[in-house]
This record gives structure tokens, sequence and C-alpha cells, in this order.
């Protein structure tokens, strides 16, 4: 009897290990939440690659594609994803706002969720051009913003706020950046996600990504 007894309680902590195993391993796991210190030091400025937490999004001023200007208060409590082109870019411009269009289709009508297109050549790309791309790419202006203004102000955020390019430089006339990077913001201003933006598998990881975000609540 004893045996017996002994059997079964061996047989009950293991059924309930597994079932503890179980749902620890199918609760979502929090996507990073990423600090300087946590990135490639190249894409980081000298002064914040100590910084190990607390990192948000910095404060801008600059110009949407209708000519307003706007802050990042129109992004509070928004999930965003970022991203940095120019509408004559002939080789990875195109293929990224492509895989943006499937961005904003998978979250069409979600007003907690914003899409923000910043331009790197703001000198060409004005309000005007930059409302005639959006066309070109069916952008649901009211979940899709396009954004051009002061280029030292872009530069600087590309560089110190969302690390999204490993050069280094001023904003200046002879200084320009390249980069295929998305980058995923959350409500709070803190990026948790990077990602390419010309790999279509890498954009479905953004959009599983995306909605990991949104059930964190």
């Amino acid at each position: 009897m004893g045996n017996k007894v002994g059997l079964l309680i061996s047989v009950g902590i293991m059924v309930i290990g597994m079932f503890i195993a179980y749902f620890m391993l199918d609760k979502e796991q929090p996507l990073k939440i990423y600090s300087p210190k946590d990135l490639n030091p190249e894409l980081v400025d000298e002064g914040q690659r100590s910084i190990y937490r607390n990192h948000r999004i910095r404060d801008f001023k600059l110009v949407n594609q209708d000519g307003d200007t706007v802050t990042n208060s129109f992004l509070e409590n928004k999930i965003y994803v970022a991203d940095f082109f120019f509408t004559t870019c002939p080789t990875i411009c195109p293929v990224m706002s492509n895989q943006l269009e499937r961005v904003q289709k998978a979250f069409a009508g979600d007003t907690n969720f914003k899409i923000v297109s910043h331009t790197v050549q703001p000198e060409y790309d004005s309000a005007e051009i930059l409302k005639e791309y959006a066309n070109l790419h069916q952008a649901n202006l009211d979940q899709w913003t396009f954004l051009t203004g002061d280029k030292a102000e872009i530069y600087s955020l590309a560089r110190k706020s969302y690390f999204a390019v490993t050069t280094e430089g001023n904003g200046g006339v002879n200084d320009f950046i390249h980069t295929e990077n998305f980058i995923l913001v959350d409500q709070k201003k803190r990026i948790r996600g990077f990602y390419d933006g010309t790999s279509e598998t890498d954009v479905d990881r953004l959009i599983s990504d995306i909605k990991k975000l949104k059930n964190e609540g």
C-alpha cells in the first residue's frame, strides 16, 4: 500500500510540474526594452553608451505631409514604427514603403498604432512631395505620418534617439543617412525592437511583435 501511495504522489507531483511548465512556456515573453548599453556601440553616440535604462525617444518638432508643425505629442500613448527614407531613393526605400503598406493593412483602423516615416532628404522632400509619396503608397494619413523639417534635427533623432544607423555626422550638407531599419516603439516611447524593412520575413516578425506589445497592455 505504501508503495502505491508513494507512486501516486510521485505521479501527481510530475503532472503538476508538467502543468506548471506548460503554462510557463505557453505564456508569451514580453519584448525586450532596449537601452543604449544593449546595442552595438557603433549605433550609439559615445556619450550614451553607458546608459543601461530609461532611454526614451526624445521630443521633436517637425512638419508633416500636410504642412502642419507636429511634435511627438501626437504619438502619446501610441505604439508606432519609425523609419528613415527619401522619396527619390531607387533602391531600398520603395521596398521598405511597400512593406509598411503591409504593416498598415495588418493594423487598419487601429487608432492606437501609427507609422512614422522621416525623410533624410528634407531639402528636397517638401510637405507636398511627401503627400504625393503618401498617396503613391496608399497611406492612411490618420495612421501613417510622413515628416520633414530641419535636417540636423532629423539626423540627430535617427542617430541619438532611434539608433537607426551606424554612421556619424551632424546633419550637415555632406551628411547622408541610408538605412533599412524599422524601429518599434511602445506607448512609453521606449524602443522594443529593430527590423530589416527590406525583409518580408523580418516584417512578419515586426507584425507579430506589435501584436505582442498590444497584449502587454
